[in-house]
């Protein structure tokens, strides 16, 4: 008979963590947080040192009844909720509903969920971290009393439904600020001067550089024919060649925000997708004769620090797998992220790096495989030595005109064999090589190429880049950034165009109140501050209840000016040309979290919505009478069809191309990749690369 009973967050982690321990063992699942403060009213006692009123979370009564059945016919009680705040805290409200003795060893705490490190944390239990336990109470109390206190301020003055957030508030200013830099951008001209030279057989790349020996800014045509002018007729000559060595230095083990952002980037992953597959690798995978073992450890985490076992294990590994000179001579330590990093546990890496990703594929699901894949090849890399590059910068003379040439060559791929980190422009590392060149070569012009560009606005932010500022800003933590991408969204703040963030009128028009009577919940420093604080309370460092009243004070006070003084605002909505076949009524332009559809006018009588749907001007080449236009997914991905479904089925992912293959005439598609854009035959197969202005 069990004579222990564990408690952990969810069914899937019991059934791994119920292997490792034994018949002994009793493991039940609470299914996330069992109490929480009310939702029908704020639940804090802001007079009485801001006391939490919590009660049962709907749903949880079944749960609790059994955990509670099971507690008195064992001995002990262990509470194994996840290693961080959250964690703590339901290990906390778990104490309090089983009238557990919150001083006794009744807590534990592991990074991994494998067999050995369940085992060892078992050994020495420990009290209920209550210091966690206030850090996550004040983050809950602050974000109830802001959520509480403005929504229904913006439900009475602007429309119903909507909601304020201390993060989320300031992430919707943050892509609106965005907005507000791209609509007030100028673009700039500026020209390049690209020569094709030779020698012997083989042909390079340079580019003007100089006039006069003066570094020379191409701002405009004339400049270009002054420099046309001076290389007219000149001879290109080698000058100085300067070669050097250079290290590239691995990136470090995931973090939380790095493993969204390069999901984003290499597997075209939303940061909450991340997230869900990460804790199925974390609970555990059955991997066959091995049985069912966590792949990774903790994945909410914003530190870089590696354990010592970790690390020796994965030399031997790439000793055994590459070769000796493809370890550093020492372990690779990695500083904290930021000032702000926790440090509380590892960074994200498999449980162990002999697990190779292609031998137990074939017990994962595809994205369970491409997830592990993606942190084992990081992870891996991170502990390899560095790579080392010639890099050969020529600067060739024409006259009184300069042009440079610069290349280079991997020597030695180092950690590069398993790993290169992405980047959000899609660029490549490729060699650009050189053919030898030395001073006082003379090398032969085959082309000069001018060419017209335009400086461009920075870009909208995508969700790796969203998370990414968010993080370097000090703005929430490692648990927040998925939430808070989905929640405005979900308010119809932001909308999401060709995976980018565009603010919505809506949005807009939230944080222009938002910023006249709220300015600190906006405020990037403040929020940061804020974190900070909380941070302390965690460290056993600060009093959550000052830190609360500090903010209050001056809260409180704001919330009766803008009682008194936000206006009403009436959101009236676009009308379109566009009649409802159903009612005759107009449609009229609604926001949804994938960007603008058609609704009709007569709402709530009359419920009909269609999407915009935008011409490719391309004739379907199933039934030869429609036109393929935009359409989006219910998951709000575009893909094109034909006008005339559901009477033709023809549909496509990739955009459709206004001219047939010079081939076969079949329909051309657009291709994308790092490398560039493309435009590829659906029937043979022609493709053709594209300019770059073209792209």
């Amino acid at each position: 008979m069990a004579d222990s009973l564990v408690i952990v967050e969810s069914p899937a982690k019991a059934k791994t963590i119920g292997k490792y321990l034994g018949s002994k063992y009793i493991v039940k699942a609470s299914m996330g947080h069992v109490r929480d403060l009310p939702k029908s009213q704020i639940g804090v006692e802001v007079e009485n040192d801001f006391n939490p009123k919590y009660i049962t979370i709907r749903g949880k009564g079944s749960v609790l009844k059994e955990l509670k059945d099971a507690s008195k016919k064992v001995k002990k009680v262990y509470l194994a909720a996840d290693p961080d705040r959250e964690g703590e805290a339901i290990a906390w409200h778990l104490a309090h509903v089983l009238d557990l003795n919150e001083s006794d060893n009744c807590r534990v705490v592991f990074n991994e969920i494998t067999k050995q490190a369940v085992k060892d944390a078992f050994k020495s239990p420990r009290k209920i971290n209550m210091d966690l336990v206030k850090a996550q109470q004040a983050r809950r109390i602050l974000d109830r009393l802001v959520g509480y206190k403005i929504s229904p301020l913006l439900w009475k003055k602007v429309k119903k439904g909507l909601s304020a957030g201390r993060v989320q508030s300031v992430a919707v200013k943050i892509i609106l600020d965005r907005e507000h830099e791209i609509d007030a951008f100028v673009p700039e001209e500026y020209w390049s001067i690209t020569a094709l030279l030779s020698i012997g057989k083989s042909e390079f790349e340079a580019k003007f550089h100089t006039l006069d020996g003066e570094k020379k800014e191409l701002k405009s045509e004339s400049d270009v024919q002054q420099v046309l002018a001076a290389i007219d007729k000149q001879t290109f000559t080698v000058g100085e060649v300067k070669e050097r060595e250079r290290q590239r230095h691995p990136s470090p083990p995931f973090i939380t925000s790095s493993l969204q952002q390069e999901a984003a980037r290499k597997l075209n992953f939303r940061a909450a997708k991340t997230m869900s597959v990460a804790q199925q690798l974390y609970e555990g995978v059955d991997l066959g004769k091995e049985g069912t073992v966590g792949l990774i450890t903790y994945m909410r985490t914003d530190s870089t620090r590696i354990a010592a076992t970790a690390q020796e294990e994965a030399k031997q590994y790439i000793v055994d797998k590459f070769g000796a000179e493809y370890a550093p001579e020492t372990p690779r330590q990695y500083s904290k992220k930021g000032a702000n990093a926790q440090d509380a546990h590892e960074a994200i890496r498999p449980t162990s790096v002999l697990r190779v990703p292609d031998e137990i594929k074939e017990y994962m699901s595809r994205d369970q495989y491409r997830l592990y894949k993606l942190i084992w090849e990081r992870f891996v890399a991170s502990q390899m030595a560095s790579a080392l590059l010639d890099t050969l910068t020529v600067d060739i003379a024409a006259g009184r005109a300069g042009f440079r040439a610069v290349g280079s060559k991997v020597r030695f791929k180092g950690f590069m064999t398993v790993y290169i980190e992405g980047n959000d422009d899609g660029t490549t590392d490729d060699d650009k090589l050189l053919p030898p060149l030395a001073k006082g070569d003379k090398v032969a012009s085959k082309q000069i190429e001018p060419k017209q560009h335009f400086t461009q606005p920075p870009p909208r932010y995508t969700e790796a880049r969203l998370v990414r500022t968010l993080e370097e800003l000090g703005i929430g933590r490692p648990s927040t950034y998925a939430p808070t991408l989905e929640t405005i969204q979900k308010r119809g703040y932001v909308a999401v165009e060709d995976k980018k963030f565009v603010p919505t009128e809506l949005g807009e028009l939230v944080i222009q109140q938002m910023e006249q009577f709220f300015p600190e919940i906006l405020d990037v420093e403040f929020t940061a501050h804020m974190e900070e604080d909380l941070d302390h309370v965690e460290e056993g460092e600060g009093d959550w209840v000052k830190v609360l009243s500090q903010f209050y004070d001056s809260f409180e006070k704001r919330l009766e000016v803008a009682e008194e003084e936000m206006k009403e605002i009436e959101i009236e909505d676009e009308v379109s040309d566009e009649i409802c076949e159903k009612c005759g009524r107009h449609f009229v332009y609604k926001m949804g979290r994938f960007g603008k559809f058609l609704a009709c006018s007569g709402f709530p009588d009359c419920r009909n919505t269609k999407p915009i749907v935008k011409d490719t001007g391309v004739t379907c080449p199933t039934c030869h009478t429609g036109v393929v236009v935009e359409r989006r997914s219910k998951k709000g991905r575009i893909f094109y069809g034909c006008s005339r479904y559901p009477e033709c089925d023809f549909v496509s992912w990739d955009k459709p191309v206004a001219k047939p293959c010079p081939n076969c005439g079949g329909l051309m598609v657009e291709k994308r990749s790092k490398q560039g854009t493309k435009h590829q035959c659906t029937q043979c197969g022609h493709s053709e690369e594209l300019a770059e202005d073209q792209q």
